[in-house]
């Protein structure tokens, strides 16, 4: 297939209570959600939808001003959205965006930051992040032409290049394609609970500024509503006491409700390993039930692993060790195996296309794997979890919309209740059917704004 035309929706989303992450706290975010049009070459048209939350504070974590970088994403996604409508490639939609991502990706965001230096300049995840609604709708639309779900065709029989052409050592890929390292879907799926570092966990932290909108407010109470078994524990990484105290503190609730697992986000706030070595020592002498419960640890160090090439082996040798921030493409999942990291997280956030290529080269390269989460409200949540529930993870798939926009997405929770709500610790995906990614979106009674970028 070829692009024919695209479209590009801002949707505004308000949080019900912040989101910290690292030193940045959110209290809203811009979805961007996109529609792209395609011709195949018996001149059959067919479209595709995509959408991503714009997610600031995680993406460009810089000292200026939010609304300068808000401003910036939103104008940079614009700018992608006019480029991809001349956009001349053909094939796949996994070649398609590869290639938009080699030859104008990098381009468009050299143009943009021309004149702009330190944290003024739009960092490359940044950039992904704005691309990734258009990506993620052309493997929609792809989906949508055939007729068949996207993920049935990364095969032989649809790509006319295999993964040789996109990843190295070549010789390993030659003759695979992504299908042949992608598993059978499971239909339900564990599901992870965010605790954010502002996220009171006992009632002597309530402020009583805290919303009164029917959804649960402490840690016990979400536990109880969802049967969690699994919380992600987001931590400072630059306060060892606040950290370690935090873990504690979560541990014990965890133990006391049976919640079986927990791991770790430092979110990329730390420098040295000896931080987090230290951590986990103490943990694993003081208590060892809370440190048996981490199943991994995740992304302590900085995302610009380029610019800090970490030796993580001693981190990695007490746990399994995830990249998240730092895994913009294959390339540096390889340089990240390299110094001591033990897995990936995946997002789709960072375009549907890098998250299948980095898939296949960790798990060639005998790295576990994890989907994690941008707080995918509305249409974000469905090809997010379809790529958990396919890529084989390490245990299940992070949501946290649920937590911090819940009522954002009750059209698309009409169409797939158990996708938008947890229920005994799973999400129930088997309402996910048709072609594309399965969005149902003839059932789901969403009015959008006016487009920012029309089709022509």
């Amino acid at each position: 297939m070829r692009i024919v035309d695209a479209s590009l929706y801002f949707l505004p989303v308000e949080m019900r209570v912040p989101l910290k992450f690292g030193n940045q706290v959110l209290t809203k975010v811009m979805c961007a959600r996109a529609c792209v049009k395609v011709e195949g070459s018996d001149g059959r048209i067919s479209t595709g939808w995509g959408e991503t939350p714009l997610s600031v504070g995680w993406v460009w974590p810089a000292a200026i001003d939010y609304d300068e970088r808000a401003n910036a994403l939103e104008a940079f996604t614009y700018k992608l959205a006019r480029s991809l409508k001349s956009f001349d490639a053909s094939g796949h939609a996994l070649e398609i965006g590869h290639a938009f991502i080699e030859t104008r990706l990098y381009r468009l965001q050299e143009e943009y930051n021309a004149g702009r230096t330190g944290d003024h300049a739009l960092p490359h995840l940044a950039a992904l992040v704005c691309f990734s609604p258009l990506d993620i709708a052309i493997h929609d639309a792809f989906g949508n032409l055939h007729d068949r779900p996207i993920y049935e065709t990364y095969t032989s029989e649809f790509l006319t290049k295999d993964l040789s052409h996109f990843l190295e050592p070549v010789e390993r890929f030659i003759g695979k394609y992504p299908a042949d390292f992608l598993v059978d879907p499971p239909a339900k799926l564990p599901v992870w609970h965010l605790v954010g570092g502002l996220d009171p966990i006992s009632e002597d932290e309530l402020t009583g500024d805290e919303p009164n909108d029917g959804y649960p407010v402490l840690l016990r109470d979400w536990i109880e509503r969802d049967g969690l078994n699994c919380l992600k524990v987001k931590l400072r990484g630059d306060d060892s006491n606040w950290d370690y105290d935090r873990l504690v503190a979560i541990g014990k609730i965890a133990l006391e409700m049976n919640v079986e697992w927990l791991t770790t986000d430092f979110n990329c706030a730390v420098t040295e390993p000896a931080y987090v070595n230290e951590i986990l020592d103490r943990l694993k002498d003081e208590h060892a039930r809370i440190y048996q419960s981490i199943l991994y640890v995740e992304q302590p160090f900085p995302y610009d692993i380029e610019s800090n090439q970490i030796d993580v082996h001693s981190v990695s040798a007490r746990k399994p060790l995830f990249m998240d921030e730092s895994a913009h493409d294959w390339e540096l999942v390889r340089l990240g195996r390299e110094l001591g990291w033990t897995g990936v997280a995946l997002k789709t956030c960072k375009t549907q296309t890098g998250a299948l290529l980095s898939l296949c080269w960790a798990k060639a390269h005998g790295m576990t794997l994890m989907v994690q989460d941008l707080t995918n409200p509305m249409l974000a949540q469905l090809p997010h979890v379809q790529l958990a529930a396919h890529a084989g993870t390490i245990m299940g798939v992070e949501c946290n919309g649920m937590q911090f926009y819940p009522a954002e997405s009750l059209p698309e929770q009409a169409v797939h209740p158990r996708i938008y709500q947890r229920n005994d610790g799973i999400l129930d995906l088997s309402t996910i059917n048709g072609s594309g990614f399965g969005y149902r979106l003839d059932e789901t009674d969403r009015t959008l704004p006016t487009p920012t970028v029309r089709f022509d």
